[in-house]
């Protein structure tokens, strides 16, 4: 009898584009392996910008496009307001993520690593750490991974409290070429390097991670938790 070794995934982000920048090779990988990838984002990430290009519409097109071009499904994408999730009652957040849980069934959730200098990227974190306690009521054993995002992850001091320490590895070059292809739906977030969020700044991380596992490309996570039973 031949095993189903397909997955259902998860990932988890504040706002649109972070499943794109942390992510988005492993995702790209998932479904290429014919595993079936969801996205859920909890804000639109545009109440918050200083500027006058305010556009929510487009953002929500641009994580529409991002789903389209690598074959994900944008399954639900919230309303809270953008950098201001801590101003939500953190209750309402994990009881709206139990029901996709509880819907999704996942074998592995990728959310924000708790670290991030944006306080959304954390606020995120920590809902899905206690939707998915040991005891949580719908007995999920999901694998947790987090990721980094540019910009985020990077911004935050160098000190324990912070710092990312990556112990899983994913061989991004052969997907290398999409995941910048489906990147090119964000390009109003994207910046003119040395800014973290330039093509040039990713895909220097990219070679960075690669070189610390023996890849000429990757993206670099750490699993918080894998239960084999």
């Amino acid at each position: 009898m031949k095993i189903n070794t397909k997955k259902t995934i998860l990932c988890v982000v504040a706002h649109p584009d972070d499943e794109a920048l942390g992510v988005g090779g492993a995702l790209i990988k998932h479904i290429e392996k014919g595993d079936k990838v969801n996205i859920v984002i909890f804000s639109t990430g545009e109440d918050s910008k200083i500027d006058k290009d305010i556009d929510e519409k487009r953002r929500i097109k641009n994580a529409k496009k991002w789903s389209n071009i690598v074959g994900s499904k944008l399954y639900k994408l919230f309303h809270y307001p953008d950098q201001r999730l801590d101003s939500v009652p953190r209750l309402d957040i994990i009881q709206d993520l139990e029901k996709i849980l509880k819907s999704l069934m996942p074998d592995i959730v990728y959310t924000h690593h708790d670290g991030d200098i944006n306080h959304d990227h954390q606020v995120i974190n920590h809902a899905v750490l206690t939707a998915l306690r040991p005891m949580n009521s719908f007995k999920l054993l999901s694998e947790i991974r987090t990721f980094e995002t540019v910009s985020s992850t990077d911004q935050s001091p160098y000190t324990d409290r912070y710092v990312f320490k990556p112990n899983f590895y994913i061989d991004i070059e052969k997907v290398w070429n999409k995941k910048l292809e489906a990147l090119k739906s964000y390009k109003k977030e994207l910046g003119i390097f040395p800014h973290p969020r330039s093509f040039e700044s990713i895909e220097a991380l990219a070679v960075k991670r690669g070189a610390e596992s023996g890849l000429k490309k990757a993206e670099a996570f750490m699993i918080l938790r894998k239960i084999w039973k």
